[in-house]
């Protein structure tokens, strides 16, 4: 098979604006299992619009976002629906950057010669292909992006709000994460930013220019995430997949506190994730256990077990068609860090 003819059907994002699920979901509130809880997480997303003074935090692990899920979250983003995002460097920069700069994810096969795919410079996201080739001119882009700037240490927030910048000059593609985020200073934060796309440009920058380059601080993240949390005091969690970004945006209420500054734990908690728990993992404990920890109020929790790219939209939309997002504050957190 040739490369073009396995690159031929472009994933297409889903639009929660344009699915009304209110009534799948208060359908949803008189069944059981799976169901019933997707429809209790949906309506605690909703009191975390409603409510005065919460700050939202979205929380990003895996590939839903190469999965078709990337315009959810630019809708979130766009329409006041999270104040903050923290997630793993691929979701950022190698599925929604790579986009904005004109690139698609196609659909594809796990059932398929993978020794073949290598040969083609196709790289395998389970049933989703994307190009090797594009891929590294993304690469290139962060390099590029890193090489105009002051050399000095940058948390990710900062790179990243470089990144859309650069995007609202010349992206292709204009309604990408990055640049939404950016347009409406909505702070992301990739506490393992090297572990992507964005790692082999700033290699490659760092190697040309090891006198004179930028570097990455995760820990200035972790300050930076905390001075969030202090700001906001009562805050939500919205949290698809686990891993760093979970435990990340968790631990701001122990980090606050070993700083001197009380604040509550997290009022609100919602994870949709298909990790296991009876081996003391689930990407850093349920919510229940981390309110053992101080960092989540166990009161208004709820893990859902699903896969992301099913149950994500349904929540979403729910939470966007109720409409309590229209009466929200607007938070803009990216101006702390420059007032």
């Amino acid at each position: 098979m040739k490369k073009k003819e396995l690159l031929n059907k472009p994933v297409q994002h889903i639009d929660i604006k344009a699915i009304d699920a209110v009534d799948i979901i208060s359908a949803m509130k008189k069944m059981s299992f799976s169901a019933r809880d997707l429809a209790n997480a949906a309506d605690i997303y909703d009191s975390m619009l409603r409510e005065k003074n919460c700050v939202v935090m979205l929380t990003l692990a895996g590939s839903t976002s190469a999965a078709g899920c990337m315009q959810v979250y630019v809708d979130l983003v766009k329409n006041n629906m999270v104040d903050v995002i923290v997630a793993t460097g691929a979701a950022i920069v190698d599925m929604d950057f790579f986009e904005a700069l004109g690139f698609r994810h196609y659909q594809g096969t796990p059932f398929i010669d993978d020794k073949l795919l290598r040969k083609l410079y196709i790289d395998r996201i389970y049933d989703t292909y994307i190009d090797e080739e594009q891929l590294q001119v993304c690469d290139r882009t962060v390099k590029k992006i890193a090489d105009d700037l002051p050399p000095r240490v940058y948390s990710s927030r900062e790179f990243i709000a470089e990144m859309g910048k650069y995007l609202k000059k010349n992206a292709r593609k204009k309604s990408s994460l990055v640049q939404a985020a950016f347009e409406n200073d909505v702070p992301i934060f990739c506490p393992a930013f090297s572990d992507s796309s964005a790692g082999f440009g700033l290699v490659l920058h760092q190697h040309e220019r090891p006198e004179n380059h930028i570097s990455i601080d995760s820990v200035k993240d972790f300050r930076e995430l905390t001075m969030i949390k202090i700001k906001a005091g009562t805050s939500g969690l919205l949290m698809i997949g686990g891993g760093v970004p979970k435990n990340f945006a968790q631990d701001t209420v122990v980090c606050a506190e070993i700083l001197g500054n009380e604040v509550p734990m997290h009022k609100y908690a919602i994870q949709i994730t298909v990790a296991d728990v009876r081996d003391g993992a689930c990407s850093s404990s349920t919510l229940k256990e981390a309110n053992s920890w101080g960092k989540v109020d166990s009161s208004c929790e709820q893990m859902v077990y699903a896969e992301a790219t099913t149950a994500l939209p349904l929540l979403a939309s729910y939470a966007y068609h109720k409409g309590s997002w229209k009466k929200r504050k607007k938070w803009r957190l990216a101006k702390i860090f420059t007032s």
